[in-house]
């Protein structure tokens, strides 16, 4: 038999991309990487907006079990608009470790978080955060 007899060597190693190697030199040439973008000057551009101003001026963190089959969430209203409520949600996800999501007008963080999502939009620099009921 003939694998007894290759039974104690280790086989050589092929690269089924070994063939393709040969083909190389008769490939045409590629285009070439587009060039990099410049950045802008920042004279010329508008001075970008503070996040803390896309979220609005004032923000009412409120906590609320109903319609929510007795589970206690906060709520956050006030926020400017649908692009700010997502991103404050996954901010707020990873800022407390707790689940939020966008609900309607609201961004809802799991549990009773009010003093933490307080704190939390405080520091990152809103004017107004109200604690409603």
């Amino acid at each position: 038999m003939s694998n007894d007899a290759n039974k104690g060597k280790p086989k050589a190693a092929t690269s089924p991309f070994a063939a393709l190697a040969s083909l190389r030199a008769s490939l045409p040439a590629g285009q070439a990487p587009p060039a990099p973008a410049t950045p802008a000057s920042p004279a010329s551009s508008p001075p970008a907006a503070s996040p803390a101003s896309a979220l609005g001026d004032k923000l009412v963190v409120s906590r609320s079990k109903k319609g929510r089959g007795g589970k206690t969430v906060t709520t956050i209203a006030g926020v400017a608009n649908a692009a700010a409520r997502e991103a404050l949600a996954v901010e707020l996800r990873r800022a407390l470790g707790c689940g939020a999501s966008v609900d309607d007008a609201l961004v809802v963080v799991q549990g009773d978080q009010v003093a933490r999502v307080r704190a939390h939009l405080e520091a990152r620099g809103v004017r107004k955060v109200v604690v409603g009921s």
